[in-house]
């Protein structure tokens, strides 16, 4: 008999948990990330050395920026940058850049202060996209730039990642470190694109051909975690590469044939990730950095309502459909997990807090949209019809 608790029936017991934190959050409409990160709190001295738990993380959230990638072709890219770029940037410098500048007010360093900044600035894709479909928005006249602010915040994100952990990695960070990190970045990109433009041009029918799926699901995430790997060997970081690599299948006709093979490994890995997250969480005696964490709490939810009442209407909303699109912001969750991985010790714990908090908030939020909406602006006057007689 083995005396130590063996890594497969605790990998085996953590599947299950999760299929019972996602069949609960279902029924208690709280997103299920945040049940997730809860298990990885609780479960943390248990699954601290869970190799299995760790690699499959990595592979979720590998597999889940390499379909992100895959939405992303060169001219769909330039189309949405086209009309959404002002509110983007208007994001990335009060979600990211202000941010920035509060935790540098309370004399974090300026990576510790990039990387609280990084946490507060993405929305998470995941909880709002899945709130706008089980709450019957995707019609509402703010939910396209609801979406263009995700896809571009899709887009930043993992070069914020990516120059977090180059900064992270140990070297002491200098110009020329950032220009040689920009370099490899802009490398590893190009490179992608050519890949896209000549060898997986024609990749579509060569897919066909492969009828064991089996096989196919080798060769898909096989490239995925290649590209992921090639990011790390030149220190950069794997969502990057994976993206890249999704932006490179993307270039095929019809990416549903990639995404039907993807998607159920992803869904079954993804949740580990969230889990493992939890597990590196130490929250301590007491909630750590408490005022930090409140103003970057208040802010954060201030700049996405900001960026909806004066980004909405540079893209051409309504101020009440602005309103709506800024409350429906400001739930955050998988990009930020991914960020705050970088993150050690007490900001470890203080990135843990803000995620939960904040994805909670948001949803509430974003519930409560309509109804703040028409308390601010009145319930919507109803154009009349005008009946016309014949002969008029």
């Amino acid at each position: 008999m083995h005396s130590e608790f063996p890594e497969l029936l605790g990998a085996g017991l953590i599947l299950l948990f999760i299929f019972y934190l996602g069949f609960l959050s279902l029924k208690i409409k709280i997103p299920n990330v945040i049940l997730y990160i809860l298990l990885g709190i609780i479960l943390a001295d248990a699954l601290a050395d869970n190799e299995i738990l760790h690699f499959a993380s990595e592979v979720g959230i590998v597999l889940l920026f390499f379909l992100l990638g895959l939405e992303f072709n060169i001219k769909r890219l330039g189309g949405i940058a086209k009309k959404v770029w002002p509110s983007g940037l208007l994001d990335v410098f009060l979600s990211l850049g202000v941010t920035t500048v509060i935790a540098l007010l309370f004399k974090l360093d300026l990576f510790s202060s990039f990387l609280v900044g990084g946490i507060a600035y993405a929305t998470s894709s995941s909880i709002t996209a899945k709130l706008l479909d089980d709450r019957g928005r995707m019609a509402n006249s703010e939910t396209e730039f609801i979406l263009a602010i995700l896809i571009f915040e899709d887009l930043v994100a993992p070069i914020v990642v990516a120059i977090l952990f180059g900064i992270s990695s140990g070297e002491s960070f200098t110009s020329l470190t950032f220009l040689a990190l920009v370099g490899k970045i802009f490398a590893l990109t190009l490179l992608a694109i050519i890949i896209g433009k000549t060898v997986f041009k024609k990749f579509e029918r060569f897919l066909d051909r492969i009828s064991d799926e089996d096989f196919k699901i080798s060769l898909l995430i096989g490239i995925a975690l290649a590209y992921g790997g090639l990011a790390l060997f030149l220190g950069l970081s794997e969502v990057l590469g994976a993206f890249l690599a999704g932006m490179m299948l993307a270039e095929i006709g019809k990416i549903e044939k990639v995404e039907q093979t993807v998607f159920p490994v992803r869904d079954l890995m993804l949740p580990t990730f969230f889990v493992y997250f939890g597990t590196t969480i130490e929250l301590g005696d007491g909630v750590p950095m408490a005022m930090l964490l409140v103003s970057v709490i208040v802010w954060s939810i201030t700049a996405k309502l900001i960026l909806g009442v004066v980004g909405g209407p540079i893209y051409g909303l309504s101020k009440r459909s602005s309103l709506r699109a800024g409350l429906s912001l400001c739930a955050r969750g998988e990009f930020s997990v991914v960020i705050a991985s970088v993150a050690t010790g007490t900001l470890k714990a203080f990135s843990g807090l803000y995620i939960l908090i904040a994805a909670f908030i948001g949803m509430v939020l974003f519930e409560k949209a309509p109804k703040i909406t028409t308390k601010i602006y009145g319930k919507p006057v109803k154009k009349k019809k005008t009946l016309r007689v014949p002969g008029d």
